[in-house]
């Protein structure tokens, strides 16, 4: 795609050629994502890790992503270079993924295993967090709807093969058993052609995209069919002074120092330090950002830069957010929870040693799979129907449906028919994945559409610590006084993620949109 100097005051429409190659990356990147996801457990207990140890490790993604996609949206929208604005993080990122991904399936001791998935994780979050941005670098308004929806497409696809991958290969003879302490070789075969896959589909990106540069972006201004009214988000707006942060670090800081010193007082589970270090943490860097910008608000830091874009985002973002934190409660309970639900519900059991909780585990691989094949199918039709139906109304009954399929757990008790729950789900994860991100870009000025990109992650990220830290001993203190045995508390989790997509749902009530056109709803 060759981009040249624009005159007009609007951006271009992209042909669907186009679009397709500046989204085609985002198969590879989740490939990668679906082999960390549905394997490294398997890697770490082969490895000798304790099934008490593998929550903590579930910290590993969230973790990094609250880090590295700030970090990266701040420094690309600050990048100008002979590859661009975005796609020297591209190239930098999916080199490191790949060798991340050769690595992991060799690791020789447990401590190597956990040090590559860090790695891995923060390398394919430096990848994928620019890909969210160049959709809205590259395309007009009216055309964002499809572009989120492609990259939906090609997650989807990723998602399917790589959840597949080791089933495939075992039934094409490749062993899916090892001596002890040794990764089989259908799930290290699979990490290799993850790596070799991921790497293709980026440098396709790179190699077949141009960029606008920040003079031609600017030039562009704002569509004139922008869902949210753009004006003052030209100009930059004031930061908060140093007594703002220190006020909001002192309060969020105290509340982590309680928040911690109850739970040791009140000998609680010790997950729930993983919330009170949190505050504590953030807390922290409010306060030394009131340090760094007394006297001077406007000195450029990275910090100041992160903290300051946080307290300033434009409303429209404030809203969304609400509906992408109660959005991945959700998700990150599907993922915690789908085996031990599906082996209690489908296959009768909760033993993790038995024969029959691995055939659920290698089944949730299949239910995973549909899910992801829906969203990935269900992506090619989602911006035809928002522009029927307004996207904000159509975001609103996809989290419904996902919904309905978390409690579809509740009523289906086959493994065949489990996967008709699978139907909703994937339709409310094609639309999380599209739809926040279309309404998102049009609400953020161009040159600093990397940084509140990264932002944005923060709501993903918030929810997937809560989930972690609190959800375990919530369920265990639930679960006896509803009456249901032990066994049963993964199918009660599944009810807190059906109520966490209908709060989702119902915040989209407060997602605002202009009295014209009614593009979101």
């Amino acid at each position: 795609m060759q981009v040249t100097e624009q005159t007009e005051t609007r951006k271009p429409a992209l042909s669907i050629a186009q679009i397709i190659n500046m989204s085609f990356g985002f198969f590879g990147i989740q490939i990668g994502f679906a082999l960390q996801n549905g394997n490294v457990s398997r890697i770490f207990q082969t490895l000798g890790a304790s099934i008490d140890t593998l929550p903590l490790l579930w910290l590993a993604g969230p973790v990094t992503g609250l880090l590295i996609q700030p970090l990266i949206g701040y420094f690309s929208d600050r990048t100008w270079g002979r590859l661009g604005r975005r796609r020297p993080y591209f190239l930098a990122g999916a080199i490191t993924t790949t060798a991340a991904l050769l690595i992991m399936p060799n690791a020789p001791v447990l401590w190597i295993a956990a040090g590559t998935l860090w790695i891995l994780d923060a390398s394919l979050n430096v990848t994928m967090e620019p890909f969210r941005a160049f959709v809205g670098d590259m395309l007009p308004s009216r055309q964002r709807p499809l572009g989120y929806s492609m990259q939906t497409v090609f997650i989807g696809g990723g998602a399917v093969l790589a959840s597949l991958a080791p089933f495939v290969l075992n039934s094409l003879g490749v062993a899916n058993t090892a001596p002890d302490g040794q990764i089989p070789d259908n799930v290290r075969l699979s990490f290799y052609i993850g790596g070799i896959a991921l790497m293709a589909a980026v440098l396709w990106t790179i190699f077949t995209t141009r960029e606008y540069s920040p003079d031609q972006l600017e030039g562009f201004g704002h569509d004139e069919d922008n869902i949210f009214d753009p004006h003052g988000l030209a100009e930059e707006p004031t930061r908060p002074a140093s007594g703002f942060f220190a006020g909001w670090g002192a309060g969020i800081l105290a509340v982590g120092i309680l928040w911690n010193l109850a739970v040791y007082r009140l000998s609680g589970d010790q997950q729930f330090y993983v919330l009170g270090s949190g505050l504590v943490v953030l807390g922290g860097l409010f306060l030394l950002n009131s340090l760094l910008v007394r006297g001077n608000r406007d000195a450029p830091n990275f910090l100041s830069g992160i903290l300051g874009d946080l307290a300033t985002m434009p409303s429209a973002m404030k809203r969304l957010a609400v509906v992408q934190f109660f959005s991945w409660v959700a998700m990150f309970i599907m993922w915690i929870y789908t085996t031990s639900a599906v082996a209690l519900q489908a296959f009768g059991t909760s033993d993790t040693a038995s024969a029959a909780f691995q055939s659920a585990g290698d089944w949730v691989g299949v239910m995973f799979a549909v899910q992801n094949g829906v969203a990935a199918v269900y992506a090619l039709v989602i911006a035809a129907v928002a522009r029927r139906i307004g996207t904000r109304r159509l975001h609103a009954l996809n989290l419904i449906a996902g919904a309905i399929g978390f409690a579809g757990f509740h009523v289906f008790t086959t493994p065949e028919t489990l996967l008709i729950p699978m139907i909703g789900l994937g339709m409310a994860w094609g639309s999380i994945l599209a739809l926040p991100y279309a309404i998102l870009a049009d609400a953020l000025p161009p040159r600093k559409m990397g940084i509140y990109m990264g932002i944005f992650n923060f709501f993903i990220v918030l929810p997937q610590l809560l989930v972690a830290g609190t959800m375990g001993p919530v369920l265990r203190s639930l679960a006896p006084g509803l009456g249901a045995a032990a066994g049963g508390t993964p199918l009660l989790a599944v009810l807190f993620g059906a109520g966490a997509l209908l709060l989702a749902a119902a915040s989209m009530s407060i997602v605002r949109v202009q009295s014209g056109r009614d593009r979101a709803g």
